[in-house]
């Protein structure tokens, strides 16, 4: 029992403090659940990828440590990380530490629970160092993908670009470590110092980022909400643009996506005070036409259609993380 709190603690215990920080409180506790079941399958993927199906017969365990298993276990973690936010599942860099360390953290579980099986009269101090320092480099590391993934795609880079410069760096460390090139209680130690200050400090910048960007996008949504609504509207660009696409729409196609746009902006609005109130410590309710409004937006996507929707795009105001509200609004 000691051997296996040794081994499998740290790693949860970090994690539940990272849930615990974010103030936000926008990653759900089903979604970690799920990251980490997740995480546990890349655990059995990457097992039977060494065992099975790479022909290593010939490879000392050092070289397969040092420069194998770094790539096809950061790739089986990072596959992971790109499915989340390529469905849209991720909106901000606090959410991807969270659910990166959540998928690392499910893989070290397994990967740990196997080794207590197989190796269960090794010295304490051997679950004591992957506890402390292969477990936190997995969760660490798959954080570090995750959170430099969704800051690239915040760049407007696309999948998988956005994706290689954090998988190259997971990579590095992972392959760094596995050299041991200190001996390994100190290697652990300075793992599980380094690592993780380096994951809040991202975590606690991301923080502030959101909290800035929701207070700015909720002004700015508001005021063009205003507008929109305003009998000045036909003579600002929104209603201009939309006045043009009369010669390419039917009439009704058009009002539609008028009210298309502004549901649209309602709904950020509702969204951002949402997110607002969960970082002050409250929960609001939802309003009580939300599923109305929802079932609303998906009739009129319908009805305006693929090419209508693609007309609208240059009057997209905010940025794609307001597809993303609408997720937790759903929630």
């Amino acid at each position: 029992m000691i051997a296996a709190s040794a081994a499998l603690l740290p790693v949860i215990l970090f994690l539940a403090a990272l849930f615990l920080m974010d103030s936000f409180k926008l990653v759900p506790v089903r979604s970690v659940a799920a990251a980490l079941a997740g995480g546990a399958v890349a655990a059995f993927a990457a097992l039977w990828l060494h065992q099975e199906v790479l022909p290593f017969d010939g490879a000392s365990p050092q070289f397969v440590s040092r420069y194998v298993a770094p790539i096809t276990e950061e790739a089986a973690k990072g596959l992971l990380v790109v499915l989340l936010i390529a469905a849209g599942r991720v909106g901000f860099l606090v959410d991807a530490a969270v659910l990166g360390f959540a998928i690392g953290a499910g893989f070290a579980v397994v990967e740990n629970v196997v080794y207590l099986r197989t190796l269960s009269n090794a010295p304490f101090a051997l679950w004591l160092v992957r506890g402390l320092g292969t477990a936190m480099l997995h969760g660490a590391t798959t954080a570090i993908v995750a959170m430099i993934t969704r800051e690239r795609m915040d760049r407007r880079n696309r999948l998988p670009l956005a994706f290689l410069p954090g998988f190259a760096l997971a990579v590095i460390i992972h392959s760094a470590s596995n050299h041991l090139l200190l001996q390994p209680v100190a290697q652990a130690l300075i793992v599980m110092m380094m690592l993780p200050a380096i994951v809040v400090w991202i975590f606690d910048r991301s923080e502030r980022a959101t909290r800035e960007w929701v207070s700015a996008g909720l002004d700015l949504d508001l005021e063009v909400l205003q507008l929109v609504v305003s009998n000045q509207f036909a003579v600002t660009r929104f209603g201009q643009y939309l006045q043009q696409l009369r010669a390419r729409f039917p009439g009704a196609v058009v009002a539609d996506m008028y009210c298309l746009l502004r549901l649209e902006l309602e709904l950020a609005v509702q969204a951002k005070a949402l997110v607002m109130a969960r970082g002050a410590g409250l929960e609001l309710p939802a309003d009580d036409d939300l599923d109305a409004a929802l079932a609303e937006r998906d009739y009129l996507q319908r009805s305006i259609g693929r090419t209508g929707l693609l007309a609208l795009r240059p009057l997209q105001i905010t940025s794609y993380r307001d597809q993303w509200h609408r997720r937790l609004l759903r929630r």
